[in-house]
């Protein structure tokens, strides 16, 4: 009888739920907190459709913007809607060379994306190493990278990126190579605060006395903890990159008319604003704008649920 109650009993039975929260991984523990928020959710969705669009532009695109065989003067500056002599359909309508604009979107998106995420994703490594290696040494080498990064946080990122490719000239590889010596410092000064705080730490120090070599402290131990502000600080500068690569392109300094992104698509569209068409940059315009919003709103719920003074 005592083990019948013992298997009815209902506290035994509540137990069981905490003792499955008490083994929820890590990973479980983010993704819940991650989805926890509609608007984070929605956010997510549209990233995806977005990213999907641009890793398979060649195949969804109605055309191929940059073959010049398909493309005619003739159909050039043509309403949404509107039809070409040969029977095609534009739903966004063309621009002012006579490219789908609906085409040239989705080549334009995935060229913003990839100089977005390539560029960011090299400045994070470059600028994870500097400021682990500020941090851990500290002395003469924290005091001359610091000092470093200090004044070129000083300029305005635009600036220097003009300077950069005035020297580098036009390019998908020159505007990657400028964003990257533009970005990698806004990385170096946040692993470096991160990297200051675990520093002190007992598991540092155990390593240390063990004999450990820097490169595995480094890279092994310390880096793996201040990975946290490093995604949330990650997602927040490729948005910048996209927006910042806009910019250039829409100033003319970026990206060359051969391969337009959407900033330079804008920049096409511009002349033709007064003359009532707005579709040439318009749409483009809202295709950015959705992508830094989107990119952004993922970024601060990484930020909200990734901050160790937000858990419970």
């Amino acid at each position: 009888m005592s083990t019948t109650a013992e298997q009815t009993n209902p506290e035994t039975v509540e137990a069981a739920p905490e003792n499955g929260n008490a083994v929820e991984t890590p990973f479980q523990r983010f993704v819940a907190g991650f989805f926890a928020s509609k608007v984070a959710i929605g956010a997510f969705i549209v990233l995806s459709v977005l990213v999907f669009i641009a890793l398979f532009a060649p195949l969804i695109s109605p055309t191929n913007p940059y073959d010049l065989a398909t493309v005619s003067v003739l159909d050039s500056k043509l309403p949404p809607g509107a039809e070409s002599m040969d029977g095609v359909k534009f739903l966004l309508g063309t621009d002012g060379a006579g490219r789908d604009l609906v085409s040239a979107m989705i080549y334009g998106l995935r060229i913003s994306l990839s100089v977005g995420v390539m560029s960011g994703l090299v400045a994070m490594i470059i600028g994870a190493a500097v400021g682990l290696v500020a941090a851990y040494f500290g002395g003469r080498t924290e005091n001359i990278i610091m000092r470093i990064v200090d004044i070129q946080l000083s300029f305005p990122a635009i600036l220097v990126a003009l300077i950069l490719l005035a020297v580098l000239g036009k390019g998908v590889d020159k505007i990657i190579i400028a964003l990257i010596i533009v970005q990698w410092a806004y990385y170096a000064r946040t692993v470096r605060g991160s990297a200051l705080v675990e520093r002190n730490k007992e598991y540092i120090e155990a390593a240390t006395c063990l004999a450990i070599g820097h490169r595995r402290i480094l890279f092994r131990h310390l880096l793996p903890n201040c990975l946290p502000p490093l995604i949330v600080v990650g997602t927040l500068q490729t948005a910048h990159a996209i927006s910042l690569e806009a910019t250039l392109s829409f100033l003319g300094v970026g990206l060359p008319v051969s391969e337009p992104s959407l900033g330079l698509l804008i920049s096409n569209g511009f002349d033709y604003m007064l003359s009532g068409k707005y579709w040439i940059s318009f749409f483009p315009g809202v295709a950015l704008l959705i992508t830094i919003i989107s990119i952004n709103l993922v970024g601060d719920q990484l930020r909200d649920v990734l901050n160790p003074r937000l858990e419970r």
